[in-house]
């Protein structure tokens, strides 16, 4: 019995091992069919999220495509433009706190709250003379000016001064006329008479007359007196100059009353009328204001800018307003449109030529910035108002703009200079430039041509050691002259430089000689006094058929694109002189 009870015992704990063994694989189909439906799941969404994932190319930030392939530009292999790692899309730039305080780097919300007066119209415009006003000081005989009392423009006069000295022998003989006539005038008192009225013509007054009668003297010499209170505006001859009767010796302007001429829109026109009440204000004295009247309204548009002028006459009893100043209008807006557009400060706008861009906030507890295009409106003064691109509660960059697009550009990002503008707007930008930057400037460009010429003989080792020169004659040039937009074209062409060194590929050298070569040509053509000619160059095919430029001291087409494969490719369409 003992011994059975051993079998039964070993045949009931097999029996256990068999059902755990037997029953463990059910459970884990269980198991492996949940994981497999949760990876077929997994991969749906691999899938999904590499079907939503965009391509672009590390050179080239702003190409971007929905599938992988090769750059329409360079050729090299895109990328997926994923988040980087501190969370940033591929063209948001984030700056740090301390970099935005020492580049003055400000932000503004925009929208209808930041419209001050949202009821006015601001106008910008300048202080003119009262044309009204003038009057013209001329000689009344012919003669010579013996001496002239008026020195220099801005002299005041008052009515009844003297002004100037002539001698005229026609009035000479006049005055022995008169003498002979005095003594007949009893038995001709006509002819006296006649003589005296010739004399009243020339403007001599009945005292001068009477004088010279009594006396029995010829005067050589006379005075002419001013005829009217002013400040002389424009000295029209000097003593010595032979003068005709009626001619200007000096124009005489009352500066008690000014002109201020506005720009008005002409969405705008509407909103003026005669006699309507303009508040003035002028850098000046910026906590006053001057209450001027609108006297005329020109008929015609100026076809250039789409404005009209609105004049307004205003009181200068104090001399306040010199002509020439800058002032600000504003008038009551009578529309009866309740929507304010945004409006944002001209500070905060890179124009291209075509295309006007900003700098977005996207974050609004983080310096992290984004371009945005947006379409601009009419420009009030300092303002621009937006049509499209900008939202109400937007923030963007007010001040510093520029130096947010440059760091942009050195990060790799999208910028005003990739972000599509073509070379030909980048170009045609209007710089003013230092004397000092424009030598230190000048003094590169054969350093340049040679760096051309490296290119056009396909020598990377050559390009590069040219290249390193350049960069060293970049870096002693002084930016601190120059505004935003000049300062981001060179911080662009030294960077191109600069990688330029650092590569042996001539093909990737080419590819940064095209972005180095706009920003080049964009400064060249803004230089004054050129030491040679300079022919701007293009070839049709280079950047992948986008076209690039370079420039030369030759007419002679030597393609730095394509060096012996193409040498001739091109033309010259443009030159510097």
């Amino acid at each position: 019995m003992k011994k059975y009870s051993i079998y039964i015992i070993v045949l009931a704990v097999g029996l256990v091992l068999g059902w755990l063994i037997f029953s463990k694989p059910e459970g884990n189909a269980v198991n492996l069919s949940t994981h497999t439906s949760d990876d077929k799941s997994a991969n749906l969404h691999i899938k999904e999220s590499a079907h939503s994932t965009m391509w672009t190319c590390s050179m080239h930030p702003q190409i971007m495509l929905s599938e992988p392939g090769d750059c329409p530009i360079c050729g090299m292999n895109l990328i997926p433009a994923s988040s980087s790692a501190d969370g940033l899309a591929m063209n948001e730039i984030k700056m740090t706190k301390n970099a935005m305080a020492l580049a003055n780097i400000s932000t503004s919300i925009v929208g209808k709250e930041t419209l001050e007066n949202g009821d006015m119209i601001s106008l910008s415009g300048k202080i003119k003379r009262n044309e009204e006003e003038n009057a013209i000081q001329a000689s009344y005989f012919d003669g010579r000016i013996e001496r002239l009392h008026v020195n220099y423009e801005g002299q005041e006069v008052r009515k009844g001064q003297l002004l100037a000295t002539i001698y005229a022998p026609s009035l000479v003989a006049a005055q022995q006329e008169l003498i002979t006539a005095a003594s007949v005038k009893k038995s001709q008192p006509s002819l006296y008479k006649a003589v005296r009225n010739k004399l009243k013509l020339w403007k001599l007054s009945e005292s001068q007359i009477n004088s010279i009668e009594k006396s029995g003297k010829v005067r050589e010499n006379f005075p002419i007196y001013a005829t009217v209170s002013g400040t002389v505006s424009e000295k029209m001859a000097v003593e010595g100059d032979y003068v005709k009767q009626g001619q200007p010796i000096v124009k005489v302007s009352n500066l008690n009353s000014v002109w201020a001429e506005f720009d008005a829109y002409e969405n705008q026109i509407s909103e003026f009328r005669k006699g309507q009440k303009i508040l003035v204000t002028t850098s000046a004295y910026p906590n006053k204001e001057f209450e001027a009247t609108v006297s005329f309204i020109d008929p015609i548009l100026n076809t250039q800018t789409r404005t009209v002028t609105v004049r307004a006459d205003l009181k200068n009893n104090k001399g306040i307003f010199k002509p020439g100043m800058f002032v600000t209008g504003k008038v009551e807006n009578k529309s009866n449109n309740s929507e304010i557009p945004i409006s944002i400060p001209a500070s905060a706008v890179m124009w291209t030529g075509k295309r006007s861009l900003v700098y977005l906030k996207t974050n609004p507890k983080e310096p992290v910035f984004k371009m945005q295009e947006v379409t601009l409106g009419n420009r009030n003064g300092e303002t621009f108002t937006i049509l499209s691109g900008l939202q109400d509660g937007d923030e963007i960059v007010t001040n510093g703009t520029f130096t947010v697009d440059a760091a942009a550009q050195l990060q790799g990002k999208k910028s005003m200079m990739n972000a599509g503008a073509t070379a030909s707007e980048i170009n045609e930008m209007p710089m003013s430039l230092s004397e000092s930057f424009q030598r230190d400037f000048k003094a590169l460009l054969p350093d340049y041509l040679r760096l051309k010429d490296a290119f056009v003989s396909s020598d990377a080792t050559k390009i590069s050691a040219t290249a390193e020169q350049l960069v060293s004659g970049f870096k002693k040039i002084d930016l601190s002259t120059l505004k935003d937009m000049e300062q981001s074209h060179m911080n662009t062409m030294l960077k191109d430089l600069q990688d330029i060194v650092k590569s042996n590929d001539v093909v990737q050298q080419r590819s940064d000689f095209v972005e180095l070569n706009e920003n080049m040509i964009a400064i060249a053509k803004n230089l004054q006094d050129l030491p040679q000619e300079l022919y701007i160059q293009k070839c049709p095919m280079a950047a992948n058929n986008r076209g690039a430029q370079w420039l030369s001291a030759d007419k002679i087409i030597k393609n730095p694109y394509y060096g012996n494969a193409m040498e001739s490719c091109g033309s010259v369409i443009d030159s510097i002189k």
